[in-house]
């Protein structure tokens, strides 16, 4: 908070001083805004004054002031990406410049690991994607605005949940039990993935609208620098830096309207009231209402949201660039009670020093976040929540109809009002974070080939909550209601030490650059752990926490060093190597080296110079090694000891005592590491009106860090972490970009992306088994202990296991209880069931397209999976005739799937509930309009309208195929259909 109230003084005075310095402007100047043709500002573009040095640079909100010579007449514009444009100098002070992309893009530079890249010289697999291309719309989190937008990249939120988190993959995931997220750098901060407690979503702490552009690098080559924690991919976000000039303001707001696009199919009040009519026995005849609740109405609402930023850039007495942004953000979820709030500030500072050699870049980003958390247990209870019973009810619980018993005390085992779940639970907290650094790069003054880099930076994270459930609630009657409080601290400090040396050898055709270094980085963890107690102030014994207190730490110390190299402009080698030493593993085993090698051969250079079809030719190849060592626990090492569980307990007499237990360890834990190979060609045809590249991968991951039952007599009681196995994965990747039409007032662009991967466990055990088929995963709702998913080699992982489902010829429904007898031994058993279908996707792509007509942009953006399977656990669990006549004793709904089998008890391991999950989605429609100078030419308007998640296409009979939680389907939140409206101002 002190962090906010710092900010909303800081942000008056620059304002102020960047307002008198706009005062003192000399006279001779013009200025003006450059946008490109969807009217978005172009920022860094370069003004030159023709056959002069005079010249200026675009704020990150494309405004401009030059001065001009008497004798300039033209205007040379130009920026990456963009073709350059020249302007003929009139008497107007003040010019519009809209400037055409340039799809060759070849000099674009690129972030990558530990600097950047001219893009033509990349040698990896390394897809950049800038503010211009990200995904339209609504984004809470930066990770949505890549959705379908680069080919082998999964973005797959977890359902609609207000400042919700998605599953990231990037080429599938390289691991079983250990972590598959990549690693996010956030302005050369990588930063801890291990989250903050009291948020879903570590991300949504950063403001999208402060990002410049994020780099997705997906092979060795390009990961290999980051050793420990790339096996996952990299994903480096780099936000907006400051500008030259007088200041320039931005004020952009967005007001959106989400809503439920569709519900699960029950029963209605009178349909179930039919159903038992015909089915039911007279007690649970006699215990249905006369009323048609529908559930599902009664807790979901139109989700209502806006997002204001406002941002000022532009250069202190023309020495110290600057851009200072705030952001408030205010989200409900479709889910009543669910909401979100961020205030979100951003300060970059980058000055250059003693005639330039020393570059300094300043980055300081806080966020603090709000979470009103709804209790997601009342989406699966509005589905089976009797529908003949009303919503409210004279009682002692809040007014709520509930199952009572003969006592007037609820039922303890019965499904509670789906309403009184969320009204009557407040589960809120609060989350602050920032993440800043210091950035030197100081060129030597007496040998300027030579860079000595350093990088100084923290990431801090605070997060505390409170769970309470009110005392009347029936769901925690007995204790008169529940008080829970949680606090969180994590500290996550790097130090980066490095120096760089480039140098062009023109006498032998050459360039090269050597980076070495040191990095060190220390993550700190401190859980503060509670009791909870009933609101009448009895403290809930079975609350106990593992430890009242639980301070954690480990850190990492690397050395590093890249070679790049080009000879005659054609031929392109990098080679990195990266050591690390990790406090996670014992000191035998905590150093893991992680080379890379990359070739590339510049074709176009070597046969088609000149040439007016082939304008861009690369080959491209690349071989490397990358490690995992997030395995959650930082001592797996290490033998240690536990105080057990209130469940297990000793007694002796009346009393009884807890103990010590031991905790598993494995002392010969080391790293796992991937080991990849990449070939890919880029391309450019037609002045690279059409352009695109192919990749063909394969990844080798070994030694998997995997969870394992430890052997029996160990004394263990918990999972063992260990090194136990080896799996494999390829792909191919096509990503091509295409501009139909390119003329003065209109322009189309067309692209798509495809990816095609496959994943092979091929080893799971120390010692080879012959009679081991595999672990069982995968558990689901319904049942005690129930597992659908395994994982078997020579199968991908997660793979589903159920019996074969056998169907009578004549109706075609499946026969309840009735499996094939796979091993013919004429019983049905374990043994019969099959490995069948898996949740991972065979293909994933993405479709997008742009089209721009003076003052108006239309686009579309669509992506989709195939070849992925779904286990519909919403309905194994609750479309039989059990579920209605529940055994306990009350009425329960069922969904309309119970029609399609008429089974009477619970069928889990059937795989009849395996179902396609194949699916396109149009994810946005998006339509832009800039209505230009406004506010008596002193400023610049914008208008935007978009509706996401227009509609999906697929088999599947469930409410949404794309699922966060590896292929079962088991009630998620559902994703709303957004509509939204924005203004965009440039002043």
């Amino acid at each position: 908070m002190s962090a906010k109230r710092l900010l909303m003084i800081a942000l008056p005075l620059l304002f102020h001083l960047a307002l008198q310095q706009g005062i003192s402007a000399q006279t001779k100047t013009i200025s003006g805004k450059i946008t490109d043709r969807d009217g978005h500002p172009v920022s860094g573009a370069t003004v030159m004054v023709k056959g002069s040095r005079s010249g200026a640079q675009s704020g990150s909100d494309g405004n401009f002031t030059i001065t001009l010579p008497e004798s300039a007449k033209t205007l040379i514009i130009s920026s990456i990406g963009f073709a350059k444009q020249e302007i003929v100098i009139a008497q107007a002070v003040n010019y519009n410049i809209t400037l055409a992309p340039d799809n060759a893009a070849l000099g674009e530079v690129v972030v990558v690991a530990y600097g950047t890249r001219k893009k033509a010289d990349l040698t990896g697999s390394v897809v950049a994607v800038s503010a211009k291309d990200f995904q339209k719309g609504v984004n809470n989190s930066p990770e949505q605005l890549l959705q379908g937008k680069v080919a082998g990249l999964q973005v797959t939120t977890g359902g609609g949940a207000a400042g919700g988190g998605s599953k990231i993959r990037i080429r599938s995931g390289a691991s079983l039990n250990s972590s598959n997220d990549p690693l996010i750098v956030i302005d050369g901060v990588p930063t801890d993935a291990g989250g903050i407690a009291g948020s879903s979503n570590i991300l949504n702490t950063i403001n999208p609208n402060d990002i410049e552009s994020m780099s997705v690098l997906k092979d060795a080559s390009a990961t290999a620098l980051y050793g420990s924690r790339a096996s996952n991919g990299v994903i480096i976000i780099t936000t907006k830096k400051g500008s030259t000039g007088k200041p320039k303001f931005n004020f952009n707001t967005t007001l959106s309207a989400g809503v439920l696009t569709g519900k699960v199919d029950v029963l209605t009040g009178d349909e179930l009231r039919d159903l038992l009519g015909k089915q039911g026995t007279a007690d649970y005849q006699n215990m249905l209402g006369t009323a048609n609740t529908d559930w599902q109405d009664e807790i979901f609402q139109t989700a209502v949201g806006f997002d204001n930023n406002l941002s000022v850039a532009g250069s202190l007495a023309k020495k110290l660039p600057y851009r200072l942004s705030i952001g408030y953000l205010n989200q409900e979820g479709t889910l009543r009670t669910n909401e979100f709030d961020r205030f979100s500030s951003s300060l970059n500072l980058n000055p250059k020093l003693f005639k330039d050699h020393l570059i300094l870049n300043v980055a300081a980003k806080t966020a603090h976040t709000s979470n009103r958390f709804a209790d997601e247990g009342a989406i699966g209870s509005a589905v089976t929540f009797d529908p003949t019973q009303p919503v409210y009810a004279e009682n002692k619980f809040g007014g709520f109809y509930e199952w009572l018993q003969a006592n007037e005390k609820p039922v303890d085992l019965a499904t509670r009002n789906p309403l009184a779940l969320l009204q009557l639970r407040n589960n809120n907290s609060n989350v602050f974070r920032f993440i800043g650094n210091v950035q030197a790069d100081y060129k030597l003054h007496f040998l300027p080939d030579l860079h000595v880099l350093l990088n100084l930076g923290i990431e801090y994270n605070e997060g505390a909550g409170n769970d309470n459930i009110d005392s009347v609630s029936a769901t925690n009657y007995k204790t008169a209601g529940r008080f829970t409080h949680y606090e969180q601290v994590k500290r996550n400090t790097l130090a980066d030490f490095s120096m760089f040396y480039t140098k062009e050898l023109d006498n032998l055709r050459s360039k090269f650059d050597v980076l070495a270094g040191h990095s060190y980085q220390d993550f700190y963890t401190y859980n503060k752990n509670y009791y909870s107690y009933g609101q009448n102030g009895v403290r809930i014994e079975d609350s106990k926490p593992t430890n009242e207190v639980s301070p954690a730490r480990y850190r990492l110390e690397s050395y590093l060093a890249r070679l790049n190299y080009t000879f005659a402009d054609k031929y392109l080698l990098t080679a990195s190597i990266r050591r690390d030493a990790s406090s996670r593993f014992s000191e035998e085993n905590r150093i893991g080296y992680f080379p890379a090698v990359a070739l590339a051969w510049r074709l176009n250079h070597e046969f088609f110079q000149g040439s007016n079809v082939i304008s861009d030719l690369k080959l491209r190849g690349s071989w490397g090694v990358t490690g995992q060592q997030d395995i959650g626990d930082y001592y797996g090492y290490l033998p240690r000891y536990s105080t057990s569980s209130q469940t297990a307990q000793y007694q002796f007499g009346n009393t009884y005592y807890t103990y010590l237990r031991p905790a598993g360890y494995d002392p010969n834990l080391k790293w796992e590491t991937t080991e990849t190979v990449n070939l890919g060609l880029d391309f450019g045809f037609l002045d690279n009106r059409i352009s695109g590249s192919v990749d063909v991968y394969k990844k080798k991951t070994h030694d998997l860090l995997a969870a394992i039952t430890p052997p029996p007599g160990s004394n263990f009681t918990n999972l063992l972490i260990t090194n136990v196995g080896n799996i494999e994965n390829e792909g191919i990747e096509l990503v091509i970009n295409t501009t139909p039409v390119r003329k003065n007032d209109w322009q189309w662009d067309f692209g798509f992306n495809l990816a095609l991967q496959e994943s092979e466990i091929t080893r799971l055990q120390k010692q080879e088994d012959p009679n081991f088929i595999g672990n069982e995963t995968g558990g689901i709702g319904g049942g005690t202990g129930n597992k659908i998913q395994i994982d078997a080699v020579g199968y991908r992982p997660k793979s589903f296991y159920a019996y074969q489902q056998v169907y009578d010829q004549a109706s075609g429904l499946p026969i309840e209880g009735l499996y094939e007898d796979i091993n013919r031994d004429g019983k049905i058993d374990p043994l019969d069931k099959r490995i069948y279908k898996y949740g991972s996707p065979d293909f994933l792509f993405g479709i997008n397209t742009q089209v721009s007509y003076k003052k108006f942009s239309f686009g579309i953006a669509a992506h989709g999976m195939a070849g992925n399977y779904l286990y519909n656990n919403v309905n194994s669990e609750r479309a039989t005739f059990r579920n209605v006549q529940n055994p306990i004793g009350f009425v329960q709904n069922t969904t309309a799937s119970y029609f399609d089998t008429k089974f009477f008890n619970n069928q889990y391991n059937s795989d009849y509930y395996i179902e396609n999950g194949s699916f396109f989605r149009l994810d946005n429609i998006n339509l832009g309009y800039t209505v230009g100078r406004v506010l008596e030419g002193k400023a610049n308007l914008r208008l935007a309208a978009s509706i996401q998640n227009v509609f999906v296409v697929t088999k599947y009979t469930g409410l949404d195929p794309e699922l966060a939680n590896d292929g079962i389907d088991n009630t998620i939140y559902p994703r709303p259909r957004i509509y939204s409206l924005g203004v965009n101002l440039d002043f």
